[in-house]
């Protein structure tokens, strides 16, 4: 059994949204553990670095950071599609690019990873 655990930084992005936003973004994580655990995970974007592999959950105008951990999916982040093109357009990059973005020490410092391991 997964356990969907929320940062201490996404639990208050997702607090912030509309109820109905918040129980559809979560409701969004019913196929998510089964995806995991059988590698049908075409339909997120995927990020990699030093090993770890965050993933990324489009739901609408949401963008959902989250990773497989030994405890269940850790959500890193919940960003509005539009704080995500703008951290995007800050650093030049191209959006349909993620193997760009995975190698920008600032997208990984915006989920909270420094890289130091």
């Amino acid at each position: 059994m997964f356990q969907i655990i929320f940062n201490p930084t996404s639990a208050a992005e997702l607090a912030k949204l509309p109820k109905d936003k918040q129980l559809l973004l979560m409701s969004r994580f019913d196929e998510v553990p089964k995806d995991l655990a059988t590698d049908n995970t075409a339909k997120y974007g995927r990020f990699s670095r030093q090993g770890r592999h965050l993933y990324r959950l489009r739901e609408g105008d949401y963008r959902i950071y989250f990773e497989r951990a030994e405890a269940g999916i850790v959500v890193h982040r919940v960003l509005s599609k539009n704080t995500l093109k703008d951290f995007l357009f800050r650093s030049k990059l191209d959006a349909g690019e993620e193997t760009e973005l995975e190698e920008r020490p600032e997208f990984w410092k915006m989920i909270g990873d420094t890289g130091k391991k």
